[in-house]
């Protein structure tokens, strides 16, 4: 739960006060911004951070004169970086996510465990990432469809101690279903060597690119970007490893790396 007297709770009492004001339901914003109504209840709440570009979004269709904007302290207050809350939003709303990692699990599988040894510890940030997987769970709207890749890499990089590996792999197959399918690419030369990023397809079929970098992650929905990534894609799954057979490759790597 978060603190109430915290930036992030105080911003979202303030968006509820003009969304009131403006005697509009949460749906009914969603609606005018096209960010989802499960986000803006979780900014009212406290649960979630606002991006600037949501801020930005509200503060047009509510008519607060910037406000929004100008209490919206993100670098203090956001437990994401304002470069991946561009990103989240996305997300949010997603029919379909395409995931390549090269060297991570993807963090929508990420266990609590494994996060917190990523992230070093930050409550916050782990709390923040387990909140994302919140999409894998719902029930309305429905999940989005998670393809996702990973390199074999990914099953021998240690992220805290054996048996943190060892849940982690568990379940991330548990986490398998007609829904979501998790692919290994083995080692070697292969299309996925140049770095990791996910493609959302929204409703309408507009399709969204997100891509790490050295320094940031890129949100972008350019066409020529765009089109690149997802032809990326498609040559790294088909060069990866059957569903079953890296479900295998995943099971037996937990009982003789990690065991």
């Amino acid at each position: 739960m978060s603190d109430f007297h915290s930036p992030q709770a105080i911003w979202g009492r303030e968006l509820r006060h003009y969304r009131q004001r403006a005697s509009l339901t949460q749906a009914q914003l969603a609606d005018k911004i096209h960010f989802s109504e499960s986000l803006i209840s979780g900014v009212e709440t406290g649960q979630l951070p606002a991006s600037p570009e949501f801020a930005q979004c509200c503060d047009a269709t509510l008519d607060t004169g910037g406000a929004l904007q100008r209490l919206l302290d993100w670098r203090r207050a956001q437990v994401f970086p304002s470069w991946f809350g561009k990103w989240r939003d996305k997300e949010q709303v997603a029919t379909t996510l395409r995931s390549y990692e090269p060297l991570l699990i993807p963090g929508l599988l990420q266990t609590k465990a494994y996060a917190h040894a990523l992230l070093r510890g930050d409550e916050s940030a782990v709390a923040a990432r387990l909140h994302r997987q919140l999409i894998l769970t719902r029930e309305d709207p429905r999940p989005p469809i998670l393809r996702c890749v990973i390199d074999e890499a990914v099953l021998h990089r240690p992220i805290g101690p054996p048996e943190v590996m060892r849940e982690q792999f568990d379940h991330l197959i548990s986490m398998v279903s007609p829904a979501l399918s998790v692919q290994v690419v083995p080692h070697g030369m292969h299309s996925g060597l140049m770095g990791g990023f996910a493609i959302a397809t929204l409703e309408g079929g507009i399709d969204v690119l997100y891509a790490e970098t050295a320094v940031r992650g890129l949100t972008t929905n350019d066409h020529d970007d765009v089109t690149a990534a997802i032809e990326r894609f498609e040559a790294i799954r088909t060069e990866a490893l059957p569903l079953s057979m890296s479900l295998e490759l995943i099971k037996r790597t937990a009982e003789e790396r990690w065991t």
